[in-house]
């Protein structure tokens, strides 16, 4: 691999690859892109390995056409609505497959089908572990809508479980557990927790507001890599 690409691998002897690695590629043409997955096939090939024929794809970033998904993120480009409209900038988010596992995880521990919980503060306190786990995994990009959206997920799955436990479904009243007696119980709350990296800190003050990146469209919103519209 030449600087060209801004790509290189370390060839040698005891230097091994995991199983399944990852890798993506920003090029700033096509012509680029291809180059470089011309290169890539041929290091692989000398290092016995190959690449996955549904995984492997080229993708145009530039002006938000295409996205792909990179450990659990969605990345594509977004207008600056508040800076430029005729900016886009990198920014990330859990994918759909990230947001399907959460929820399945939320659900299996507010099953009444599964392992019982006591009461409500116990029940809490198996979910508080796994929320606080992937909101801090996934904090550092533009994942307020998400996070919203796992709360209310979470918040519905609670009433649920409170209404279907022990016969309750003819006294219980889901007035009475509003979103704000839950969390002063403890119920750990993602809205509010993303924290931008500071290069792509927004000129915002308040929690409410959209996630914006202020990232310029040259840079790639504190992922490693070089600039470019083409990913591979």
């Amino acid at each position: 691999m030449n600087r060209e690409i801004h790509v290189r691998f370390r060839e040698g002897v005891g230097v091994r690859f995991p199983r399944a690695t990852r890798l993506v590629i920003l090029c700033k043409s096509e012509s680029q892109c291809k180059e470089a997955l011309r290169r890539v096939k041929i290091v692989m090939e000398r290092l016995g390995l190959e690449m996955h024929p549904e995984k492997t794809r080229m993708v145009n970033l530039a002006w938000g056409k295409e996205d792909f998904t990179f450990l659990g993120w969605t990345v594509r480009k977004r207008r600056s609505i508040q800076r430029n409209p005729r900016w886009h900038f990198v920014q990330r988010w859990p994918s759909p497959k990230a947001m399907k596992r959460i929820r399945d995880r939320v659900h299996e521990i507010t099953d009444v089908r599964g392992r019982q919980s006591r009461n409500v503060g116990e029940l809490i306190g198996r979910l508080n572990p796994v929320l606080r786990g992937w909101g801090n995994y996934f904090r550092t990009g533009n994942a307020d809508r998400e996070f919203n959206r796992v709360d209310d997920y979470v918040y519905g799955r609670v009433l649920r479980w409170q209404w279907r436990r022990g016969g309750q479904r003819t006294c219980f009243r889901f007035s009475r557990w509003p979103r704000e007696r839950l969390h002063e119980m403890g119920l750990h709350r993602l809205r509010g927790t993303v924290s931008y990296p500071q290069a792509a800190a927004p000129r915002m003050h308040s929690q409410e507001n959209s996630s914006v990146s202020c990232v310029r469209e040259t840079r790639t919103h504190s992922l490693k890599g070089g600039a470019g519209n083409g990913s591979l």
